[in-house]
């Protein structure tokens, strides 16, 4: 089911926005209204445009949050992996919940080899208009220069920094599912991985990577919680299901390359907790990168098993305010139903309900522009409340590696081409 090139809700899009706030419930339209929250974080430099025929697209991405305590003098060997192949990479560092300045006084990027060892002469300095330094006010981001050269698809990025006055609160990825490397002091020149002796399971201030391609090519950012967020998956070996998705693009005709993996676990739709919420983070995590054409918006199952009193219509408001805003922003949205979860502690019938009222509207309304049934690929045939045997990761909530390709392999790849 699409209607994603109907032109009235293109039309319509702004009074949508309007009336879902009118109709939301409180915790929504608190989200929707609070400027710190809502709006997208200061910019030191902005992302490049489009320029003879070629533009920018964000080839990797991870959604910012609070670390806890930032720590001065460290440096941070970080290990990415891009979906969409460009030129002159850039990376985008933020201090988004930051309560003071933060320099970072060497950056680099290279290609890792194995561990946190790059390939020999991979390793390049990153410049911030021209300096190797940059300094990053509270709830900022700044944009590195371009790095001339190309970065192929399905590369082990690695992203180093150093900055020698972090302190108060650390901006960063707390479930990366992927081994980084630390080390103190300065060693983000060096090639060899033997002064990063410690290891870590987040990503410190970086939180997008983006690569100049023609400009036919576009992206997709798949906004979501733990599931989203790979939790269950195998560590180090990219099975997320938004890592299947890259891999299914990059094999297909479709013009959608690259992939932003913006989920976090514990996150809600409605109400601030494990990150920002969903409509409180969407324009920093989702909108604001460049070559997004489609969200992708997997998420509920936390409002609706936290018991908080927040029935079908409080989540389908606030599902409303996403599509507008996304809308009213030239994106197209595609929607996924709430998986089953059966099994899970918090599940219980009067939670049933709720996620079987949202998933008929996700499937039924007509508001989104497409729609991806996880509930049908995920359910069991036996008992449609809990997740496939075959499928569950072991708590009866997050699919495992097989659950995780299903997923992808259920998305129709030409719903993310969409162009408003």
């Amino acid at each position: 089911m699409s209607a994603r090139f109907a032109p009235v809700r293109r039309l319509l899009a702004v009074l949508l926005m309007a009336a879902s706030a009118r109709s939301a419930p409180a915790q929504a339209v608190a989200a929707e209204s609070a400027p710190a929250r809502s709006a997208p974080a200061q910019a030191v430099s902005a992302a490049g445009g489009t320029a003879g025929g070629r533009h920018e697209v964000i080839t990797w991405g991870a959604s910012a949050d609070r670390l806890g305590d930032a720590v001065a003098d460290r440096g941070y060997r970080l290990v990415v992996h891009t979906s969409a192949a460009g030129d002159d990479l850039r990376i985008r560092l933020s201090n988004a919940f930051g309560d003071r300045p933060v320099t970072f006084d060497s950056v680099y990027a290279g290609r890792r080899q194995q561990g946190a060892g790059l390939l020999h002469g991979s390793n390049r300095r990153l410049t911030f208009k021209g300096a190797r330094s940059v300094t990053v006010p509270p709830a900022a981001t700044a944009y590195s220069d371009p790095l001339p050269g190309r970065l192929p698809a399905a590369t082990d990025l690695v992203v180093s920094l150093h900055s020698p006055d972090a302190a108060g609160p650390a901006t960063g990825h707390g479930m990366a599912m992927q081994t980084s490397y630390t080390a103190g002091g300065d060693h983000t020149a060096e090639e060899s991985g033997a002064g990063w002796t410690q290891t870590t399971g987040s990503w410190f201030y970086l939180d997008a990577v983006t690569v100049r391609t023609d400009a036919a090519t576009g992206a997709v950012a798949a906004l979501g919680d733990s599931i989203t967020d790979g939790w269950a998956s195998t560590s180090d070996t990219n099975r997320r299901w938004p890592d299947y998705l890259a891999r299914r693009l990059r094999g297909a005709g479709t013009a959608v390359k690259g992939v932003a993996d913006e989920g976090i676990s514990g996150n809600k739709v409605l109400a601030d907790g494990a990150g920002q919420s969903a409509l409180n983070r969407l324009q920093r995590d989702v909108l604001s990168h460049p070559g997004v054409r489609t969200v992708f918006l997997f998420e509920g199952v936390n409002d609706i098993k936290a018991h908080t009193k927040v029935t079908a219509q409080d989540l389908i408001a606030g599902y409303r305010q996403i599509v507008a805003r996304s809308h009213a922003a030239g994106k197209c949205v595609v929607g996924a139903t709430v998986a089953p979860f059966k099994g899970w502690p918090e599940w219980d019938p009067a939670a049933e309900a709720v996620r079987r009222e949202v998933n008929a509207f996700i499937r039924d309304s007509g508001e989104f522009d497409a729609v991806t049934d996880f509930d049908r690929i995920l359910r069991s045939p036996y008992d449609p409340e809990r997740i496939l045997p075959s499928f569950d990761g072991g708590d009866h909530l997050h699919p495992d590696d097989k659950g995780m390709q299903a997923m992808a392999d259920a998305v129709d790849l030409t719903s993310l081409d969409c162009r408003p």
